[in-house]
């Protein structure tokens, strides 16, 4: 390997929205994340929305008209 080229590798901590700290070697001191392994769906088996900016009220207030046509 070149010296002086490449970024310098530390030991560093990733901390989860849930609260979970994982240890990992990094280029970057300190990682967060939203989801982990600890409570991802695929990992825990439960089903979790995770909703961003409102993403599901926009929706449901955009097709509301055509379910009140409905009924």
């Amino acid at each position: 390997m070149k010296p002086d080229i490449h970024p310098e590798y530390v030991e560093t901590t990733a901390k989860c929205a849930c609260g979970n700290v994982l240890e990992a070697g990094s280029t970057k001191a300190d990682i967060r994340v939203e989801i982990c392994s600890k409570c991802h769906p695929f990992f825990t088996g439960k089903q979790k929305l995770i909703d961003t900016a409102g993403r599901i009220e926009r929706f449901r207030r955009k097709y509301e008209k055509f379910q009140n046509q409905n009924k």
